[in-house]
């Protein structure tokens, strides 16, 4: 599909003015198209960070009206949208073709892509793509979740790229009908993003549609819920996963190590890799995998391994003092994400493991963390609005108010070997900014520790 198909819509509307809405609006300009931008907020942020694209469009800022949905036949509609709003829904029931960013971009894109999506893991595994492809020589544009808003990479001023890699949401996939990726994952699927569906199975049934026109469909044999159920009848499945494996990506472990294999035969042990955690070396495999449906080498993607370093807030070490180790996994936003990074970093701690969770958590099954905190975990501190939840799943927990009363009763647990994890399990907003401030937060009461004592 091209512009001159584009145009075949009378009336084009961008509902939602925000990050994504912003790139919507101005890549339909960019094809001489005025769209008319809807938002719900009477001062949307697109209507601040970018005053000339609303300017240039018909906008409608306030309460939704079902006329400013019905007079679009064709509706953009942002992933933080939720279309089950009654306007959304008489609009989606009267016959408004609804797509998302990502939709659109599938009908203009040429050029090479692998997709990943997951409840966790994401962002680690799109970044991984992307420094494994630059260093072969490949010239990768991260784009999606990851940052950059799809549309944008393809205006004229662009970053120069041969080929993109995508980051995408459940709510980006859930209106994706014409994406061909070369290859494409679901990492895992744990309890997420409750508030926007009506059951795990809606949440689990947007993730598959990243497979629907995959070359190379990418998956975790440790989750079954990741196994490709529609796919073209020619894709290719390639797996990864804990085991070692005849076919595909795993973990042998010999002795006190673990080895990367591929097909069964090691390729490196897993103490020389750029990441730490069971967890991290999942990611690489899968990383590892995805670069290979662009014709990267499996050794030669190994190698181009080197020098990868953690995204910030993803399990990232962020201090060592006393033989104890600081990481900050603020990042870890779902119980799924926590138990990633417990199960992850439990093998490689030679001391205890200290587990800082809790904040709001958006309606999700805790119950889930129960068996991973009693086996795992030897000392738990909870904190926030449904930090109580969490203490009553192991005992002796210790609630507590702050970041810095958290790590002030870390630090009297810890020994030796040690490691002090915060991994929150919970979304941040009912004490921090966002997810940064709080791993922000925290590196800010260790260093304040240490410094101080």
């Amino acid at each position: 599909m091209n512009t001159q198909k584009l145009q075949t819509f009378e009336t084009i509307g961008v509902l939602g003015f925000g990050l994504t809405g912003v790139s919507a609006a101005r890549f339909l300009l960019a094809q001489g198209l005025q769209p008319i931008v809807i938002d719900t907020r009477k001062t949307p942020p697109g209507a601040e960070s970018a005053p000339e694209v609303a300017e240039a469009c018909e906008t409608h800022f306030g309460p939704l009206q079902i006329e400013d949905l019905l007079q679009c036949d064709l509706l953009i509609v942002s992933p933080g949208i939720d279309r089950r709003d009654p306007v959304i829904a008489m609009a989606d029931d009267a016959g408004v073709k609804m797509i998302s960013d990502v939709e659109l971009f599938a009908w203009f894109a040429n050029k090479p892509m692998i997709g990943i999506t997951g409840s966790n893991g994401k962002s680690t595994v799109t970044a991984l793509c992307g420094h494994i492809l630059k260093n072969v020589g490949m010239q990768p544009l991260l784009i999606g979740n990851i940052g950059m808003p799809v549309l944008d990479a393809l205006l004229a001023d662009a970053p120069e790229h041969d080929c993109y890699v995508l980051e995408l949401s459940s709510f980006q996939l859930e209106l994706v009908d014409n994406l061909v990726l070369n290859a494409a994952t679901i990492l895992n699927i744990s309890a997420d993003h409750l508030d926007r569906y009506d059951d795990e199975r809606a949440y689990e049934r947007a993730k598959q549609r990243i497979y629907a026109h995959a070359q190379t469909c990418v998956w975790n044999r440790d989750d079954s819920a990741t196994r490709p159920i529609t796919i073209q009848p020619r894709a290719q499945h390639l797996s990864f996963g804990q085991s070692d494996a005849a076919k595909g990506f795993g973990l042998l472990r010999q002795d006190d190590d673990f080895y990367l294999t591929f097909n069964n035969k090691p390729l490196l042990a897993c103490s020389e890799l750029p990441l730490a955690g069971i967890h991290n070396w999942l990611n690489i495999q899968a990383a590892l995998a995805l670069v290979k449906s662009l014709g990267v080498d499996v050794i030669e993607a190994v190698t181009a391994l080197q020098g990868y370093r953690a995204l910030p807030h993803r399990c990232e070490v962020i201090a060592e003092h006393d033989q104890v180790r600081w990481i900050d996994d603020s990042k870890g936003t779902n119980p799924g994400a926590a138990i990633a990074a417990i199960e992850g970093l439990r093998p490689a701690t030679k001391g205890k493991l200290i587990l800082i969770m809790g904040g709001d958590a958006k309606g999700a099954d805790l119950a889930v963390l129960k068996p991973v905190l009693n086996t795992h975990v030897d000392v738990l501190v909870t904190l926030g609005r449904d930090g109580d939840k969490i203490a009553a799943l192991k005992p002796q927990s210790r609630p507590v108010q702050t970041l810095n009363e958290a790590v002030a009763f870390a630090v009297q647990q810890a020994s030796a070997g040690t490691v002090v994890l915060l991994s929150p399990a919970c979304a941040s907003l009912d004490m921090f900014k966002n997810y940064q401030d709080r791993g922000q937060q925290f590196r800010s009461a260790v260093e304040a520790w240490y410094a101080s004592h």
